[in-house]
C-alpha cells in the first residue's frame, strides 16, 4: 500500500497530532499565530472544542477535563500564557489526571504582537517540560510524546511554537487515532485543593519531578546529537534548526526537542566531541546561559553573535559565523511605503477620525482598531494588552480627574469580554467619571472573525446565547450605556461629547458589523470633479478606496462599500450616491 505524504502547516499538524493521540477536550482563545490550532482542531470528530472568553479560562477548563481525565490540548499565543500564568504555575503543583499540552506560539519578530517575549522562561519558571518542534511532522509527533511526558510525569507540558513554524509547510504521513479513555474523576484533596498545607506536600514532588524530567531528557529520541566537523558544534531548537542546518551543513549538531530540562550529561558529551559551540537560538540567551553556568572545557557563543532581537535565517547565521555578507536588496527610494490600514468600510474608521477631531487622549487595546494609531488617523495614544484600555484611562482618571474630560478608552468587543468586564467594574466601583467606548463588530476580526460569547454562535457554528453588551455594563452598575451607529458621524461626535461631560463612568457601544461579515453592499458612491475642491477632508478618513487624481477625489468603485463616511464629511455635495450618477456629466 502506497504512503502518502501531506502538506500542512504547522497549525494543522499539531491539531492532527492531538486528534492521532486521543485528546478529546480543546480550547484556546484566538491570536496569531495560534488561532488556526482550535479552528482544525475542531473539525475532528470525537473532540470537544470551544473558544473561550480568554487564555486564563482557556487554561482552567483544561484543567478540569484533565482532572476527568480527558487527554487535553489547550492552545494560545505568547503573550496569552501571560494571561493563563495564574493556574499555570500552580497546575505545576497539582499536576494532571489526564495528560494536559499547553501551545506557546511565540513571535519572533512580532509580526502579529505588541511584544517579542521568549515564553521557554516560562516552562523554567513553572518547572514542567518544554518541547520544541522544528517543522510541521515534528510538531504532530510531539503532540503525542508531550501527553505520554504529561501522563508519565503527572505534569503539563509546553509545546513551543513559533510564528514560521506555526505557519510554514512541510510534509508528513498521517496515521491513525488511538482512543483514549475519559476515566472518570478521582477525588484527591492532598493533590487537587492547593491550600498551604498540601502545597507544601507538591513542592517536592515538584522538584524531584524536575530531575527525573531531566533523566528522561538525556535519553529521549527527540535530543539527538548529529556528528559531523570537530572544529564547530551547533546547539539549537526549533526552527533555529533548520536556519543553522542549512548555514552549517559541515558542523556537529545537538539538536534539543525536549529542551527544558538541558540534558547537561548529553551537553557534556556533545562538548567533548567538538573544539567551540555556537549556539543558535532566537531572542533570549535561554541554553547559552546555561551551558556558561556549566564551565564547559569549550568556547560557547551565541548571543555575542546574534544579538536578542528578531529572527534568524540561513543568511544571518553564515553572515555572523562564516563571515559571509548578505547582499543587500536594493530598495528604489521613490516607492512609497505601505503601512497596514483599515479596510474600505471598516466601522471604526469613523471613530478615529472623530476621535482626532476632538483632540482627544484614546487609551487604545488589542484589535484592528489599534490601527488607529497610525497617519493620517493618528488618534490613539496607548497599546498594553488586552483589556488595558479601560484601566489606564481609569488611572489617568485617579491621577488627574481633569484628565476624565478629554479621554476616552476604547476597546473591541471580544477584547472587552476578554478582559474588559474587571476594569469597567473597577471604574464604577471606584466612582470613576471615565468614558469608554466598546467598539462592536460583532467578531474577533483581527485574528480571522473567530466566534466570541457575543456573537452568539459557537466555535462550530452553532447557535448559543449571546451576551447584551448594554445589559452587561448595566448590570456592572453603569448608569449611562448608549449604543450608536458607527458611520452615524454626527450621532457620533454629539455622544463622545455629551458622555465626556457626564461626572460618572459611561460606556458608549459603537456597533457595525465587521465589513468582511457581510455579503451585499449598495453601490459604491461616485466623486463629481465639477464639484469637487481638492479640500482633501475626505482623505484624512485613511480609507483605501480614496486617492487623490489632478485636482479631484476619486473613490475606486471596485473596493468602495458605500459606509457613506466620506459623504458626511464632504462640505460641498461632491461625493455623491451612485442612484444620483445618471444623466451627470
Amino acid at each position: 500500500m502506497e504512503v502518502k505524504r501531506v502538506i500542512m502547516t504547522g497549525n494543522e499538524a499539531i491539531a492532527l497530532g492531538a486528534y492521532e493521540a486521543g485528546v478529546s477536550v480543546g480550547c484556546a482563545y484566538p491570536g496569531t499565530p495560534s488561532t488556526e490550532i482550535l479552528e482544525n482542531l475542531s473539525r475532528y470528530e470525537g473532540v470537544n472544542c470551544n473558544w473561550s472568553a480568554n487564555e486564563k479560562t482557556a487554561l482552567e477548563e483544561g484543567i478540569g477535563a484533565s482532572m476527568e481525565g480527558a487527554r487535553v490540548l489547550v492552545a494560545m499565543k505568547h503573550v496569552g500564557v501571560n494571561v493563563a500564568a495564574d493556574p499555570l504555575l500552580t497546575l505545576s503543583y497539582t499536576g494532571v489526571g489526564g495528560g494536559l499540552v499547553l501551545i506557546s506560539a511565540d513571535d519572533p519578530g512580532m509580526h502579529s504582537s505588541q511584544n517579542e517575549q521568549d515564553n521557554r522562561h516560562y516552562a523554567r519558571f513553572a518547572k514542567i517540560p518544554l518541547l520544541e518542534p522544528s517543522d510541521s511532522e515534528e510538531a504532530r509527533d510531539y503532540v503525542g510524546a508531550a501527553l505520554d511526558l504529561s501522563e508519565k510525569f503527572d505534569t503539563p507540558v509546553m509545546l513551543r511554537s513559533t510564528t514560521r513554524i506555526s505557519h510554514s509547510r512541510s510534509t508528513l504521513i498521517p496515521g491513525k487515532r488511538q482512543e483514549h479513555e475519559v476515566t472518570g474523576f478521582t477525588k484527591n484533596p492532598a493533590k487537587y485543593v492547593m491550600l498551604p498545607g498540601f502545597a507544601r506536600l507538591r513542592h517536592p514532588i515538584v522538584e524531584d519531578r524536575l530531575v527525573a524530567l531531566e533523566e528522561e531528557a538525556e535519553k529521549s529520541p527527540l535530543n539527538r546529537i548529529e556528528p559531523g566537523s570537530k572544529k564547530m558544534g551547533v546547539l539549537c531548537s526549533g526552527v533555529a534548526y533548520n536556519y543553522a542546518r542549512e548555514a552549517l551543513p559541515d558542523a556537529t549538531f545537538l539538536k534539543l526537542g525536549f529542551s527544558h530540562p538541558l540534558p547537561k550529561k548529553l551537553v557534556r558529551k556533545f562538548a567533548s566531541m567538538v573544539d567551540e559551540i555556537i549556539v543558535v537560538e532566537e531572542l533570549d540567551p535561554f541554553f547559552e546561559e546555561q551551558l556558561l553556568a556549566m564551565h564547559l572545557d569549550v568556547p560557547v557563543r551565541g548571543k555575542e553573535l546574534f544579538g536578542l532581537l528578531g529572527e534568524l535565517g540561513a543568511e544571518i547565521i553564515r553572515e555572523k559565523v562564516l563571515g559571509q555578507k548578505i547582499e543587500p536588496i536594493e530598495v528604489r527610494e521613490d516607492i512609497p511605503g505601505r503601512p497596514p490600514v483599515m479596510c474600505p468600510g471598516c466601522s471604526h474608521r469613523g471613530v478615529f477620525h472623530t476621535l482626532k477631531k476632538l483632540k482627544l487622549n484614546v487609551m487604545g487595546d488589542i484589535g484592528c482598531y489599534t490601527l488607529g494609531a497610525l497617519p493620517p488617523l493618528t488618534s490613539i495614544d496607548s497599546c498594553v494588552c488586552m483589556g488595558a484600555s479601560i484601566g489606564m484611562a481609569l488611572g489617568m482618571a485617579r491621577a488627574n480627574p481633569q484628565s476624565a474630560e478629554k479621554t476616552v478608552a476604547v476597546i473591541g468587543d471580544s477584547t472587552f469580554l476578554h478582559s474588559g468586564i474587571t476594569p469597567l467594574l473597577d471604574a464604577v466601583y471606584n466612582e470613576a467619571p471615565i468614558t469608554v467606548m466598546i467598539l462592536d463588530n460583532s467578531t474577533t476580526a483581527m485574528t480571522g472573525h473567530q466566534e466570541h460569547p457575543g456573537t452568539g454562535s459557537t466555535l462550530q457554528g452553532e447557535p448559543s446565547s449571546a451576551v447584551n453588551l448594554e445589559g452587561l455594563c448595566a448590570s456592572l452598575g453603569v448608569k449611562r450605556v448608549q449604543a450608536v451607529d458607527a458611520f452615524d458621524l454626527k450621532e457620533l461626535r454629539s455622544t463622545i461629547k455629551s458622555e465626556l461631560e457626564a461626572k460618572e463612568t459611561s460606556v458608549v457601544i459603537v456597533r457595525r458589523p465587521c465589513v468582511f461579515l457581510l455579503t451585499e453592499f449598495d453601490a459604491p458612491f461616485w466623486v463629481d470633479e465639477d464639484l469637487c475642491t481638492a479640500c482633501e477632508a475626505c482623505i484624512k478618513l485613511g480609507c483605501p478606496a480614496l486617492s487623490m487624481k489632478g485636482e479631484a477625489a476619486k473613490i475606486n468603485s471596485t473596493i468602495c462599500t458605500a459606509c457613506g463616511l466620506c459623504e458626511q464629511l464632504c462640505r460641498f455635495d461632491a461625493i455623491r450616491p451612485a442612484a444620483e450618477k445618471e444623466g451627470v456629466k
